[in-house]
């Protein structure tokens, strides 16, 4: 079960920086989704992986789960979530400024033909 998990979190991990390398905001947006998810399942994996055990001590038990990275897990998973909440808002209010939604440079720095035109440098 270790090795699975393990293997999960690296896998979203990889994905995820991957896709906040991309240039286009939706990518980014997904990646630190990812990236976010990865983290919560390392919190959740540092309290060890046992299963049937209460989280809670009482008499009579002998084993028991660490209830902290749960309650960790749970406080990144609403920041989590504020700041997708976030991302998403800056990238949607980019896209409908810059009309794409690149985050590289504005389209009129990767166009200096179109600029011109437009402050009619072009025309003679």
């Amino acid at each position: 079960m270790e090795l699975l998990l393990s293997s999960a979190i690296g896998m979203l991990t990889a994905a995820g920086v991957y896709l906040i390398l991309r240039r286009r905001s939706f990518a980014v947006v997904l990646g630190t989704t990812m990236l976010s998810y990865a983290i919560n399942m390392f919190l959740f994996a540092t309290g060890r992986l046992v299963v049937d055990q209460p989280p809670i001590i009482q008499k009579g038990v002998t084993s028991y789960t660490d209830p902290l990275p749960q309650a960790l897990v749970l406080t990144a998973i609403v920041i989590s979530f504020g700041m997708t909440a976030v991302t998403v808002m800056m990238a949607l209010g980019a896209f409908l400024e810059g009309g794409d939604d690149r985050v590289d440079m504005p389209r009129s720095d990767r166009e200096p033909e179109v600029s011109r035109i437009d402050a009619g440098e072009g025309r003679a």
